[in-house]
């Protein structure tokens, strides 16, 4: 009866309370649903930039794979290929069903897919190219800026798609916070219903922030994988590529052995034994000395033949003058065979075997290219000892090159690098065109291995 009375009482004052709580409670709903809405977006363009991370490091996991198979030929580096190109294939089906919600990103997408369509091609191709035989064009696509220039075009389209998501995703959550305050005010106004709104909120927000908080650990910690696996299976390769190495010099070590100890002594003994002939047929059969001169000759040749083959495989020089005199000898044939004229400067150094060969290496590598490419007139090769270091240098006036520049030849150097970075080395280039090229490379001092090498007969 005593409310009855005060409504009569206030006619006016209670329909006005109730619009008032009506509408207050119409904002606080609207607010609400508002900010749900919000979330909800926010929540798919999380999604949608999960997507484009899995998608990125999906094709960095195929490249690792692919880059595997080409420096081993196992094939058990096509399983992570294929799952890479596979996790690629997923990502781009959410991103596709993402795109058909917000068609203002097709353009986008529709680039971005081409772009994963050219790496794929990319990396395919180098594969197919690999099992063809075809190794020189499938590492020299590799060594290109074609990958480089798609990753880096692909990673700008992420960024480009991420940028307004980005700028969207303030926009929203500054419409998160402008409706909890609208929520906050007309809740207060309504007492405990809005302390308890508010109460709710507050907790919803706690839950989208403990979301992107677990989301980036996982983010990270899948990051932080990846890096390892890729820094793992780069030890993995280089050490690989060491062993093989190492192996393909013991076999030329063993193949000039094999050499001078069999094709040495048969072609020694046929020749000592052509001898014998000729002494006893001079007067029997003196039309015959002819042919046998000429099997002398024959046998000459077969014996020059075999110490240069001998030679090549493992230079026995090293072993029975040391490393200074073998490279003067190797600068005189040069210098004798191109008719470029070489100033050496050759110190003795103290160095093991394994790096008396390797500056062996990169000496004759240096002048191999000099001679087919730097068209120079003079070279110079100095050998010097530096401290706790030994340093060798090729330099020459010829026509030069840009070490930055990226090119099909530039195999060779890369060669030259990873042998001195093997023997815990380091190796620098110095060239500009027009004005030669300086190959500068550093090594340990190490105390020479005592060894015996075969000397052609």
């Amino acid at each position: 009866m005593n409310a009855i009375s005060a409504i009569k009482r206030n006619r006016y004052f209670f329909p006005m309370a109730c619009a008032a709580a009506l509408a207050l409670v119409l904002i606080s709903e609207g607010s609400y649903w508002r900010s749900i809405h919000a979330l909800d977006e926010l929540a798919m363009i999380r999604q949608e930039q999960a997507s484009l991370r899995t998608l990125t490091a999906g094709l960095l996991s195929a490249e690792t794979g692919q880059r595997g198979y080409l420096l081993t030929g196992r094939k058990e580096y096509l399983e992570p290929y294929q799952r890479g190109l596979q996790i690629t294939e997923d990502a781009l089906q959410k991103l596709e069903a993402y795109g058909a919600v917000h068609p203002g990103s097709a353009d986008d997408l529709r680039q971005l897919e081409n772009l994963v369509d050219a790496k794929r091609s990319e990396l395919a191709l180098t594969i197919q190219l690999f099992n063809q035989g075809r190794r020189g064009p499938a590492m020299d696509l590799v060594l290109s800026d074609a990958g480089k220039n798609t990753m880096d075009s692909l990673l700008a389209k992420d960024d480009a798609l991420m940028a307004p998501q980005r700028l969207y995703m303030e926009q929203r959550q500054s419409d998160v916070y402008e409706s909890l305050l609208i929520s906050r005010v007309g809740l207060a106004a309504l007492g405990a219903i809005s302390l308890l709104a508010l109460f709710f909120n507050m907790r919803q927000g706690l839950v989208y922030r403990r979301q992107q908080e677990d989301l980036h650990g996982v983010l990270q910690d899948e990051r932080d994988g990846l890096k390892h696996e890729v820094g793992a299976r780069t030890v993995q390769l280089t050490n690989l590529a060491h062993h093989l190495l190492t192996a393909r010099e013991d076999e030329r070590s063993r193949l000039a052995r094999n050499l001078h100890d069999d094709l040495g002594a048969l072609l020694t003994s046929a020749k000592l034994d052509a001898a014998r002939i000729k002494s006893r047929i001079a007067t029997k059969a003196p039309d015959a000395l002819e042919l046998l001169a000429h099997l002398v000759t024959t046998l000459n040749n077969g014996i020059a033949l075999g110490r240069d083959i001998i030679e090549n495989l493992r230079p026995s020089a090293l072993g029975n003058l040391g490393l200074a005199a073998t490279l003067e000898i190797l600068a005189r044939e040069f210098a004798q065979s191109s008719g470029i004229s070489v100033v050496c400067a050759l110190e003795p150094v103290e160095l093991s075997t394994s790096r008396e060969l390797m500056v062996y290496r990169l000496v004759q590598e240096s002048l191999t290219n000099i001679g087919k490419y730097a068209h120079a007139a003079q070279v110079w090769i100095c050998l010097r000892p530096a401290g706790p270091l030994v340093e060798v240098s090729v330099r020459d006036d010829g026509m030069g090159f840009d070490p930055d520049a990226r090119t099909g030849s530039a195999f060779g150097l890369v060669g030259m690098r990873f042998r001195v970075e093997t023997e815990g080395g380091a190796l620098s280039v110095m060239s500009k065109p027009g004005l030669g090229t300086t190959i500068l490379a550093s090594v340990p001092r190490s105390a020479p291995e005592a060894t015996s090498l075969p000397t052609p007969a």
